[in-house]
């Protein structure tokens, strides 16, 4: 069986790169009418073509072309009234010639829409009818009776999905866009979320004359492992920042805790973040500065909280 396994997965490779050697200026034309498209980019397809033109339709909607699946058959009973001249249609069919998606073709035409379709026989009546034709035509099957749609349906979903990446550089969709169509989802939330939603404002502060061992007392209470160092006592104004790699160090150095206070050892230029950051780039900077924490400071550069790269696990 794990032989059975392994030449599936490298006949589909193999028949997918002949694919992309032969993709020519019919996907670019493709690319152009989708880009172009006033309306949405409907698709549609019967059996097991309709469940990939589903997830084709759900790729690019949520990457930023506005786009939904139609079943052929619903769209022959009333399901037309979804299509406007302003759209373009995506006809998925390997042979060309499944009747509930031609039976689309005069409809669609008479309503002004362009067609693009996925075929594997270009000379087929739907290749023949189609603006453009995407060829996605394989050797065979992975089955092996040469039967059950496998690789065919595999290059189609492969041929959706580099429609959809292709538009999204066209488009120059951004991550936040992205996070745009997907807000309630863990990538959404990481994408759209700012530092000041996931600060700890609760943070123990110091004053620069604390004695070292008062200050392990409020850096254990607070939880964070550090503290934050002030000469004003406001809570606002930072002088420095105490981590407990400061106490180790310190404890390594064999220093005497007892005598020396908060400003001997307070790292006094310690990193900070704007509270309107967004949450992804704050956590970037601090694993290119191989750091755990970042101090919040709001527009009038006030300390309001700290933000601790273990936060994203609270997203």
């Amino acid at each position: 069986m794990r032989k059975t396994g392994i030449r599936v997965f490298q006949e589909q490779a193999q028949a997918l790169n002949m694919i992309a050697e032969r993709l020519a200026d019919e996907f670019e034309q493709a690319v152009e009418l989708m880009y172009n498209t006033r309306g949405r980019v409907i698709v549609s397809g019967m059996g097991k073509s309709g469940i990939i033109g589903s997830k084709i339709a759900a790729t690019l909607a949520s990457t930023g072309t506005s786009s939904f699946f139609v079943h052929p058959g619903e769209a022959y009973h009333g399901d037309l009234g979804m299509f406007t001249e302003a759209d373009t249609a995506i006809l998925i069919s390997y042979s060309g010639e499944t009747e509930e998606v031609i039976r689309l073709i005069p409809s669609l035409r008479h309503f002004g829409l362009r067609i693009i379709a996925i075929v594997g026989k270009r000379n087929s009546t739907l290749g023949k009818n189609a603006d453009v034709v995407l060829d996605v035509s394989v050797p065979r099957e992975a089955c092996p009776n040469n039967l059950a749609p496998t690789t065919s349906t595999t290059a189609t979903l492969v041929m959706g999905d580099a429609l959809a990446v292709a538009l999204i550089e066209k488009r120059d969709f951004k991550p936040n866009d992205f996070a745009r169509f997907h807000p309630g989802g863990s990538l959404g939330k990481r994408l759209l979320t700012r530092v000041k939603d996931v600060m700890h404002t609760q943070v123990p502060w110091v004053m620069q004359d604390t004695p070292l061992i008062d200050v392990i007392g409020q850096m254990t209470e607070g939880g964070l492992g550090m503290a934050l160092v002030s000469d004003d006592g406001k809570r606002q104004t930072l002088s420095g920042v105490i981590t407990d790699g400061d106490l180790r160090r310190a404890l390594a150095a064999r220093k005497d805790i007892y005598h020396i206070t908060a400003a001997d050892l307070m790292n006094r230029s310690p990193k900070t973040v704007p509270e309107s950051e967004m949450f992804v780039d704050a956590e970037a900077k601090m694993l290119e500065l191989n750091i755990t924490a970042l101090v919040a400071l709001n527009q009038e550069q006030h300390v309001v909280g700290v933000l601790k790269l273990l936060d994203a696990k609270r997203l």
